[in-house]
């Protein structure tokens, strides 16, 4: 896939997707770089310059948002090679404690905000034989205490990627995800009340995942599930073999 060249980021303002916008971008691609901070994302292609990069505010829980973004970058790049649906968003906590708009909030970005992105960007992932690259979490290999609605959405953006990644291989568009543990984010800096953050630190950087969504992206055949870091890694490993005793195990030791 060394021919594909254009790619669209959500959540491209700060973190991961900032990482990985610039990551491309240096590696040669055409970016699209969105996000409901538009001033952030504007301000970071302006100085990529318009042959390079376009930017644009992106709510992804609107569909219609969704469609004029597709069709802005199109217009832009000439065509769309890869989708990233990176933007999200965390609560974390007692699952009771959290107000239930916050949850539904979560639910809306994290999960439908990824299925308008795939909806919407079909048709033209299709005509460029391209791929989607999903960001899914070590969240959802296991139920996370603490991260209850997260921990859910992650698990749905998983089942949306195997089921895509079947359903869509017929038209050439492959399907795949990333899976880190806790990156160095401002998502993560905010986060007081998980005990697995505690206990197993932050070890990622924004620049591993996007080292890792490079691989997904220029890979002649990607794989279904992308870990980034050792521990994630090993502990998908792990629920191969057990995924009941193991996750049971892990939530005893590091969730509580």
């Amino acid at each position: 896939m060394a021919e594909h060249k254009r790619i669209l980021i959500t959540g491209a303002a700060a973190g991961i997707g900032r990482a990985t916008a610039q990551a491309f971008l240096d590696a040669g691609w055409f970016v699209g770089a969105f996000d409901v901070d538009e001033i952030g994302v504007r301000a970071w292609a302006d100085a990529a310059g318009p042959e390079r990069a376009c930017a644009g505010r992106l709510d992804v829980t609107d569909h219609d948002q969704w469609r004029s973004a597709i069709a802005r970058f199109e217009s832009a790049a000439g065509g769309l090679d890869v989708l990233v649906n990176n933007a999200g968003v965390l609560v974390d906590g007692a699952f009771e404690a959290q107000d239930a708009e916050a949850h539904r909030r979560l639910v809306e970005v994290n999960v439908t905000g990824t299925m308008n992105g795939c909806h919407a960007a079909r048709a033209a992932l299709t005509a460029s034989g391209g791929r989607v690259i999903n960001l899914s979490s070590a969240s959802a290999l296991f139920g996370q205490p603490y991260l209850a609605s997260y921990s859910a959405s992650k698990f749905a953006v998983r089942g949306l990627t195997e089921a895509l990644r079947v359903e869509w291989a017929p038209a050439g568009v492959r399907v795949c995800d990333v899976m880190p543990l806790f990156v160095r984010t401002a998502m993560v800096d905010k986060m007081t009340e998980v005990p697995a953050l505690r206990r197993l630190g932050v070890q990622l950087t924004p620049e591993d995942v996007a080292r890792v969504i490079m691989r997904a992206a220029t890979a002649r055949r990607p794989r279904l599930h992308y870990t980034v870091g050792f521990r994630t890694a090993a502990l998908k490993q792990m629920l191969r073999f057990s995924p009941d005793r193991i996750a049971a195990v892990v939530n005893a030791a590091i969730g509580r």
